[in-house]
């Protein structure tokens, strides 16, 4: 049984070694754990997988071949399982779309959000007041509203939540994700800067050539400072929601940025930029960096790359405490500035299709902002964020 799943764990690309799976039989004939499958999920995985980078393969592959059941995350408030189960799926026409009214700003939504945890009784399903399913409410999973709170499960589509009521689970993207086209390389490659400097390391062979020829023939060697890719480049990427479209593309944008640029730095951020960055999204609520640190720390010789599809809620950029996640004290407008004034090369990268941008209001607030210095993630687009940069 184990062999077969050391085999599925080879299909699903992990690094894992027949010593590595030895150990494994070994520690299982010790009865290091009880007879329990998610026991053997956890040690398995700390035998197996020797990089976090390598868990969400680990997982998926796990899952797979165990049939595992999803883990559910808890809520802030215990709001009955039955209340949020899709029994049907609803399509909304323009015109439904077009009735449906806002609830007039961020800080009515959420007082209306608690009015309802106290009144609310029962499930409902296709209204438009209670928290529930498939209807035009502000609350709940599966319905439309263009400023609603999603309670629970994935995204249902409309993707047009203001907040988001649970605690999601993003992963990093995968820097060793095989290219599927060097047209990435070779656009990213026009920002890169080779600069003289340090040392005499690198024996220059046409000087020496023409020294020793001058010198009668005899050897006259000449040394030159080693060539050094002089460009630093800070990416910073959002990861989670509507950027799951978007995956493959931006592990292929990342991986090719860390092929070509020696001084890379990144972070993670989640719709707009706030108050804090993370590296790992494993542990983004528990290691967090300022992005003051960041300031601080990165000097405006750096080239700034953003990397998102900016597609929102416009209260996310605007609005304090716009977050889905939590009450940021300041608009991530005033960040997205901050970033802008202190790294003067800087460009925005967008993997949604250009022609949408013009429908999505958040786009157009985000480009406003940073001097419309927002290109598609297209090669034309990479081409062109490559020459801003270089200036």
């Amino acid at each position: 049984m184990l062999i077969d799943f050391f085999y599925s764990l080879r299909e699903a690309k992990l690094p894992v070694s027949v010593k590595e799976y030895l150990t494994l039989i070994e520690a299982l004939k010790a009865n290091v754990i009880a007879p329990s499958l998610d026991e053997f999920y956890y040690l398995a995985r700390m035998i197996l997988v020797k990089d976090e980078q390598y868990y969400d393969r680990f997982d998926a592959a796990f899952g797979a071949y165990f049939h595992g059941a999803e883990a559910k995350s808890a809520l802030a408030f215990e709001i009955p399982d039955d209340w949020l189960k899709k029994k049907l799926d609803r399509e909304f026409t323009a015109e439904e779309k077009a009735q449906i009214e806002a609830m007039g700003g961020l800080d009515k939504l959420m007082e209306r959000l608690k009015q309802l945890f106290d009144e609310q009784k029962e499930r409902h399903e296709g209204g438009s007041k209670w928290i529930g399913t498939g209807g035009t409410s502000p609350f709940g999973h599966g319905g439309y509203n263009p400023e609603g709170v999603r309670i629970g499960g994935d995204a249902a589509g409309q993707r047009s939540a203001v907040k988001v009521w649970e605690a999601r689970a993003y992963r990093d993207y995968d820097d060793k994700v095989e290219i599927g086209t060097r047209n990435i390389k070779v656009a990213l490659r026009r920002l890169r800067r080779f600069a003289r400097e340090g040392a005499a390391e690198e024996l220059d062979l046409p000087d020496t050539i023409r020294s020793t020829a001058a010198n009668a023939g005899w050897l006259d060697l000449k040394m030159v400072p080693e060539r050094h890719n002089n460009v630093k480049v800070l990416m910073l990427l959002d990861v989670g929601g509507s950027m799951d479209d978007h995956i493959r593309r931006t592990e292929e944008l990342f991986s090719a940025a860390k092929t070509e640029f020696k001084h890379l730095e990144f972070y993670y951020f989640h719709n707009c930029v706030y108050d804090f960055l993370w590296k790992n999204n494993r542990r983004r609520h528990t290691e967090r960096t300022p992005t003051w640190d960041v300031l601080h720390r990165f000097t405006p010789d750096y080239k700034l790359i953003f990397v998102g599809d900016a597609t929102m809620g416009p209260y996310e950029v605007l609005q304090p405490g716009g977050s889905v996640e939590y009450n940021n004290a300041e608009a991530g407008a005033v960040w997205l500035r901050r970033l802008a004034d202190h790294f003067p090369r800087f460009a925005w990268l967008n993997p949604e299709p250009e022609g949408l941008w013009p429908y999505r209001q958040s786009v157009s607030v985000i480009r406003e902002v940073l001097g419309q210095r927002m290109y598609p993630l297209t090669l034309a687009g990479l081409e062109a964020a490559m020459r801003v940069l270089s200036k």
